[in-house]
């Protein structure tokens, strides 16, 4: 059974997390942190990432390498991973 919406209201869409503290995940731990532009350093603290590690965030199933002096518009739900950097000379 079907709930009808009164007349000319419409279905809201998904909204992001409520309030100014969100979650998200940071190497399969969830944190707590402040809605809006963060800078990937200040995720990288909050997860007790390593400075010198990269940081990639998984968007639409791909994982997008973050530059370190780069910021994300956080909403909630964002799904972090880190690793140590590849590459460097030979």
């Amino acid at each position: 059974m079907s709930q009808e919406l009164p007349q000319g209201k419409q279905p809201e869409p998904p909204r992001p997390e409520p309030g100014p503290e969100v979650k998200i995940t940071i190497n399969k731990v969830v944190k707590t942190i402040h809605r809006g532009r963060n800078t990937v350093v200040e995720i990288k603290k909050l997860g007790g990432v390593p400075l010198a590690d990269e940081l990639e965030q998984l968007i639409d199933g791909k994982l997008t390498p973050l530059p370190d002096d780069g910021a994300v518009t956080i909403k909630g739900k964002e799904v972090f991973i880190s690793h140590p950097r590849s590459g460097g000379s030979s």
